[in-house]
């Protein structure tokens, strides 16, 4: 019998396959200066624990795509709430350091194939009956993180996912300490965790939730990563012996989700979205992604002019009506664009922007909000991840179950717990967003690569539900239109707005405009933003840099 393997060992596992084919990188070498960059090696921000793993694969020669893997395998790991390998989902970007590569990983759920656009009927107030759509087997599809971490590392990376999974199983069976926030989520669900065998085999203790501070471990979740390391593929998770026993814990809790459902999963590359502006390229991922929306805010700022604006009430009254533009249109007309009708090239079109564009120059003018309707709803959860290799390639990833331990239901056996994909679909049959077999519901994840002089430079991503877009975007407009260093760029106080006039700022925010802007009918209150994690990269010196907020 072989010995367990130690944590030191795991990571000195992990990152010693690296290390042996670091002369086959699959992006390309880029020269570095003679001075030394703060991080040598690069850097992986985003996760405390993620971060310290992926810093150990970059050390040993692995490139940004190798980090980000093992990083986000730990992470969905100790952080249980927001995310894991049964979270609903995952976006991805990857930059090659000369910014010839550039490409998007779609791993977002799937509905199953029994989803129906009337799946979730509202009672007269509008509400779910128990929530069936955000809390338990209902609201799990086919969870897509674990394929779209294998494409990424088959067509990107340098290491297989048996190394790159090793610190994962250490996390997951030697356990880490509870935190306070993680603790109560725990204790709240405890009444779904002790609907079902797996929930009350992981999550409870003689009746109870573990305390903060508690270690916290998950034995079947590590057998169950050991085995896919020992076959080095996730496809037994879609295709094998264990899609089958996840297949047969949904039939057995009235899921929907069935083994020809996991079969047909499949995460795929797909074209980035692209904008230009005043010497940046912003590449980001498209629908079901929501970089679409901030593209769209950021084309209306480009017809406006808006960098050229002095800062102050007028031009935060524009930057506002932009994002309220840009929501009320993504809430109402967004969707899977390969089972909907979705005027992606209307939004994005420069007749589009200078139509919008002189609709707010009119509401500045007269001091009036645009009139339009949105419904805006909490979306919490969530994990991103940025890294930069000392060649400048660049990888950043979202990955979620969705709000705290999605679903809140696990797999007997498996210690493998669900995202709520389903909860992102619409519950109006007819929208666009509605649920349909096979279908992708909308999403706020938004990994994005910004390149300049054709190299990529910046890559950033947020974790906090339907804030990310916004967030992330403020941290755009930091760093490309008023070109702001990326600790500036990320420290910046951030709105959001999800289409009506509530409006919410962070404290930070200038106190008068604060005190101005329910003035023009903004309902306005302090609160805080999404967390924006970024690295950057100075092609002509080498430096790697991150900020996180």
């Amino acid at each position: 019998m072989s010995r367990p393997i130690t944590r030191r060992a795991a990571l000195r596992l992990s990152v010693t396959a690296a290390g042996a084919v670091a002369t086959t990188l699959a992006f390309p070498r880029v020269l570095r200066a003679a001075t030394a960059p703060a991080y040598p090696h690069g850097v992986v921000r985003g996760e405390p624990t993620a971060d310290k793993i992926g810093a150990e694969v970059l050390a040993s020669g692995g490139n940004a795509v190798d980090a980000m893997v093992a990083a986000a395998l730990a992470a969905a790991i100790c952080a249980p709430a927001m995310t894991g390998i049964g979270g609903y989902g995952a976006s991805l970007m990857i930059a090659s350091a000369d910014g010839k590569k550039i490409v998007a990983i779609d791993a977002n759920s799937a509905a199953p194939a029994a989803a129906r656009p009337d799946l979730f009927p509202v009672d007269g107030k509008g509400n779910v009956p128990s929530r069936v759509n955000e809390i338990g087997w209902l609201a799990a599809g086919v969870p897509g993180i674990l394929a779209g971490l294998q494409l990424a590392l088959d067509r990107h990376g340098t290491r297989s996912f048996r190394d790159s999974v090793q610190p994962a199983i250490v996390l997951a069976r030697d356990g880490f300490p509870l935190s306070a926030a993680v603790a109560t989520t725990m204790r709240n669900l405890t009444p779904t965790f002790r609907t079902h065998a797996g929930g009350r085999a992981l999550f409870l203790k003689n009746g109870a939730t573990p305390a903060a501070g508690d270690v916290f471990r998950n034995p079947d979740l590590a057998a169950l990563l050991a085995t896919l390391a020992q076959r080095n593929s996730v496809d037994s998770f879609y295709r094998g012996d264990i899609a089958q026993k996840i297949a047969a814990d949904f039939a057995k809790n009235g899921g929907l989700v069935t083994a020809a459902d996991l079969a047909a999963y499949r995460a795929h590359e797909v074209t980035p979205l692209r904008f230009g502006w005043l010497g940046h390229e912003v590449c980001t991922a498209p629908l079901t992604a929501g970089g679409l929306t901030m593209l769209q805010c950021l084309t209306t700022l480009r017809a406006l002019d808006w960098h050229q604006q002095p800062a102050g009430l007028a031009r935060t009254h524009a930057y506002l009506e932009a994002l309220r533009l840009a929501w009320s249109d993504r809430l109402a007309l967004l969707g899977d664009p390969t089972q909907a009708s979705v005027p992606q090239e209307k939004l994005l079109s420069d007749s589009y922007a200078s139509e919008c564009a002189n609709r707010i120059r009119h509401a500045v003018k007269t001091g009036i909000l645009l009139a339009q309707p949105a419904t805006p709803r909490p979306h919490g959860g969530t994990i991103h991840l940025s890294a930069v290799d000392r060649h400048g390639n660049m990888a950043a990833i979202t990955l979620t179950h969705g709000n705290g331990f999605g679903a809140g239901v696990t797999v007997d056996g498996l210690g493998l717990t669900l995202g709520h994909g389903m909860s992102r679909f619409e519950t109006k049959p007819n929208h666009p967003n509605s649920p349909g077999p096979g279908k992708r519901p909308l999403h706020n994840m938004c990994p994005t690569i910004v390149l300049r002089d054709g190299r990529p430079v910046l890559a950033v991503g947020a974790r906090g539900g339907r804030k990310i877009p916004n967030a992330t975007l403020e941290t755009l407009l930091q760093f490309v239109a008023l070109k702001r260093p990326i600790e500036d760029a990320v420290a910046a106080p951030r709105p959001h707005t999800e289409g009506t006039p509530a409006i919410e700022l962070e404290s930070a925010w200038p106190a008068a405009e604060l005190t101005a802007l329910p003035s023009l009918g903004y309902q306005v209150k302090t609160a805080v933003s999404a967390t924006v994690s970024a690295v950057t990269f100075d092609p002509r010196s080498g430096e790697s840099r991150a900020a996180l907020r």
